[in-house]
């Protein structure tokens, strides 16, 4: 029986993958924390661990096919939100193995890079995914404060549903709002933001715009700001314990 990707995608493998290029910084991290032996190339935007050293291959919306190709890997793994459907598509006419992730949810990201390791790499259950697991169980919470997750200035733009970013901090206490605008990352106007009315604290994150003291939170007069790790909000991987941790005492 053929392996599949999270999209229903055949996944061409002959064995365990021992040679893989990641083009997604949450799944090189999982993998560097679990089997990174068999780690050979990752984006320009992967920076954990801060020790990672593989051949990088560009950035995750422009990767560098052709240096792809060069690592002859036996698996590129990629992800649906953050990857190109037009690089997988020229991936794969080139003959590589690809396997697309597709995670709108905690669990989902659970589950997700359980098989990914399980059925693409043959490796036993490591103890983040576990302890990943442990962690995010349990009913989710009745919310103790409205949150507005800004991810771009000029435009302004935030973080709506369904993302796995909302679903995480629905699961950690927070009610992820918009400002009233809809969509997964809406445009919104920074006034309808500023609303004590709307939300309780806006979560000014250093990704994928860098929100730094100094950029961010003057844009806000009536709402309480808080600067936070982009990695702990967006990241699924070892990211999730830390997330747990940090947004607990939040």
């Amino acid at each position: 029986m053929p392996l599949l990707d999270d999209l229903g995608a055949p996944v061409p493998l002959t064995g365990p993958a021992r040679r893989v290029v990641s083009l997604v910084p949450s799944l090189t991290e999982a993998l560097a924390a679990t089997c990174p032996e068999r780690l050979v190339g990752a984006t320009d935007w992967c920076t954990h661990p801060a020790d990672l050293d593989v051949t990088r291959v560009r950035g995750t919306k422009n990767p560098d096919l052709a240096a792809v190709a060069d690592l002859a890997p036996d698996l590129v793994v990629a992800n649906k939100e953050e990857n190109r459907e037009l690089d997988v598509t020229r991936m794969r006419e080139r003959g590589l193995a690809v396997w697309v992730t597709d995670i709108e949810t905690v669990p989902q990201s659970l589950a997700s890079m359980g098989r990914l390791l399980a059925e693409a790499l043959s490796v036993d259950e490591p103890g983040w995914l576990a302890e990943a697991r442990e962690a995010w169980a349990g009913p989710v919470p009745v919310p103790h404060a409205r949150a507005v997750v800004p991810i771009w200035r000029d435009p302004w733009m935030v973080v709506g549903r369904p993302t796995f970013t909302a679903d995480l901090l629905t699961r950690a206490g927070f009610e992820v709002v918009t400002g009233g605008a809809s969509g997964r990352y809406p445009h919104v106007d920074a006034a309808a933001l500023d609303d004590p009315d709307g939300a309780d604290v806006v979560l000014l994150p250093d990704e994928p715009y860098e929100f730094t003291a100094a950029d961010g939170p003057e844009a806000f007069t009536r709402v309480p700001t808080r600067l936070v790790s982009g990695r702990l909000l967006t990241w699924y991987g070892p990211a999730l314990v830390e997330a747990r941790i940090s947004l607990d005492r939040a």
